[in-house]
This record gives C-alpha cells, sequence and structure tokens, in this order.
C-alpha cells in the first residue's frame, strides 16, 4: 500500500487543468508554426509569380522589340508609273530610306545593270532594246497577250533608324509591248512583284533560270 497520500479533488483537477492547458499551448505552437510555414510557402508562391510575370513580360516585349526590327530591315518594293516609261520605286514600310540600288537583268538579255543613287527607279531604255531582240529570238508574238514578265535582281542599300542594310530580292518587271517589227514596238511599263529574296552569289543563277521559265529559247 502506497505511503503517499491521496491528492484532496481541488489539487487533481488544478493539476489537470494544467496538463490541459499545457497540452492546448503545445497544439497552438504546432498550428502556429504550420501557418508560419504556410505564410513562407505562399510569400515564396507569390514572388516566383510576380517573377514569372515579369520575365513573361521582359521575353515578350524583347520579341516584339526582335519582330519590328525584322519587319524594319525587311524591305518590300513597290512601284508608281506616270508616263508609263518608267517606274518609280519605294519602300512599301514607312521609316525605311532607300540610299541605292542595283538592277541585274537576265544574262541571255545582254543589257547592262543599271545603278540608281537616291532615287530608285527602273527605266525601260536600259532594257527595252535587248528584250525586244530576245522576244523576237524566241518567236514571242508582237503584241502581248496580258502582262508579260521580266525578271529582274535588285540589291538594295537602305537605311532604317540610321543603320545601314542591304537587301537582295528577285522581282518581276510587268510590261506590255505592242507595235509590229516594221513600225516599231513600244514597251510599256506596269510594275513591279516580289518574287523572292535571295543569296547575292546565288542571285545571277537564279534569275537566268527564271528568265527560261517565262521566255523558252527557240
Amino acid at each position: 500500500m502506497s505511503d503517499t497520500p491521496p491528492k484532496p479533488d481541488s489539487a487533481a483537477k488544478a493539476e489537470a487543468r494544467a496538463a490541459e492547458a499545457a497540452a492546448i499551448r503545445r497544439r497552438w505552437i504546432t498550428l502556429g508554426e504550420v501557418l508560419a510555414v504556410i505564410a513562407v510557402i505562399i510569400s515564396g508562391l507569390t514572388l516566383w509569380n510576380n517573377w514569372s510575370q515579369r520575365s513573361d513580360s521582359e521575353a515578350a516585349r524583347h520579341a516584339e522589340t526582335r519582330q519590328a526590327s525584322a519587319r524594319a530591315a525587311t524591305l518590300v518594293l513597290t512601284a508608281a508609273t506616270a508616263d508609263q516609261r518608267e517606274l518609280a520605286l519605294r519602300p512599301a514600310a514607312d521609316g525605311q530610306s532607300v540610299q541605292s540600288q542595283h538592277i541585274a537583268f537576265p544574262t541571255a538579255l545582254g543589257a547592262a545593270p543599271a545603278e540608281t543613287t537616291g532615287e530608285p527607279r527602273i527605266e525601260a531604255a536600259w532594257f527595252e532594246r535587248a528584250l525586244k531582240k530576245a522576244r523576237n529570238q524566241a518567236g514571242l508574238p508582237d503584241d502581248s497577250r496580258g502582262d508579260e514578265r521580266l525578271p529582274v535582281v535588285i540589291t538594295t542599300r537602305f537605311l532604317v533608324d540610321s543603320e545601314a542594310h542591304e537587301d537582295v530580292a528577285l522581282y518581276d518587271i510587268g510590261y506590255t509591248i505592242s507595235g509590229r517589227w516594221l513600225s516599231g514596238h513600244s514597251v510599256t511599263l506596269r510594275g513591279l512583284s516580289l518574287v523572292a529574296r535571295v543569296k547575292a552569289d546565288e542571285a545571277q543563277a537564279r534569275l537566268d533560270a527564271r528568265w527560261k521559265r517565262l521566255v523558252p529559247g527557240p
């Protein structure tokens, strides 16, 4: 039999309440730690989300800038004619300033390349005689049956925001021809259309190949 005297009911109850209070405090401490961990996780996720959004926005801005720069450096020429003997050329996009051009003709024509500076254009006089001769040798009709096409390679040096660029492209000159061999023929220029961009070292070969498709030999 134990020698320890039994505790009074009030002491036992007090001890039980103290133990329960201690247990409650431990539970609150544990819950607080969990909430603190959750808060840290939420904070980390928020920071990561903010960083991710900024990173995505910056990447999108950089992509837009690169695309805008690429568009600005991509040249497409358009043509207008007043007297039907000359095409005035200009860039289709704003902000591009043509400095000079080199216009190459198919080898079969035997026409010398033309150079322009500050006034981009194509003149019928540059190739008219050679074109008439080539059409005659190919047995083509005296009069056009719709718009005819003469391929050329145009090398254009131009500026965008004071930065120099060069474009080498294969174009078709639209033209018509009318008249008779005895009375003379007249070449009328209609317009210009882009065929393809080409590498400088492949340009003449691509041009000659297109000429052979458009104007087959006898």
